[in-house]
């Protein structure tokens, strides 16, 4: 059941299961949660996606990010993949879910109803390397420069949700 992604309608009411990768190639809308970490130094843990990843390999993106199991919270997932893929436990909040569609290489889409948390700790990830090639730590402001002279060098969720999130989380700067 791990490879199911919860299929849901615009209004996030569950209408089925499918496996992750049939509904990353027909694009079907499925519910996902995006985590963003910030430690006390008010800077926002980043996460390079693993190389050999189904899609977006090596790009930079929020904290940790998945697709909750079935019959499981999407809170309950964020705090699940975010001590898998990054070995942290911290607090999460929920900021707000959006919707996005974007086509990906391989002849993958993303379309997911997309439910952000955020937290902070100080804690020292200890990444799963299946999963993430790389960490590190970046101030809002330098990462929103460094999206605007290397956009490609981010996921296409992140660079959508990254202003929200950096607009309403204000850890000490």
């Amino acid at each position: 059941m791990t490879d199911q992604v919860v299929l849901v309608n615009e209004d996030d009411k569950e209408i089925g299961l499918m496996p992750k990768l049939e509904a990353h190639q027909k694009g079907v809308l499925h519910r996902a949660f995006s985590v963003f970490i910030y430690n006390s130094n008010g800077e926002m843990l980043l996460q390079q996606r693993a190389f050999g990843k189904y899609h977006s390999e090596g790009l930079w993106s929020n904290t940790c990010c998945s697709h909750p199991l079935p019959a499981e919270s999407a809170h309950h997932g964020a705090v699940r993949r975010l001590q898998e893929e990054m070995g942290i436990k911290a607090e999460l909040q929920f900021l707000f879910t959006f919707q996005y569609h974007v086509n990906l290489e391989n002849g993958l889409t993303e379309n997911e109803l997309d439910h952000v948390f955020w937290g902070i700790t100080d804690a020292e990830p200890n990444i799963d390397v299946t999963e993430a090639n790389d960490y590190k730590y970046m101030k809002p402001a330098d990462i929103k420069a460094d999206m605007q002279q290397n956009p490609d060098r981010y996921t296409e969720w992140f660079k959508i949700c990254f202003a929200e999130v950096a607009d309403k989380i204000k850890p000490k700067q």
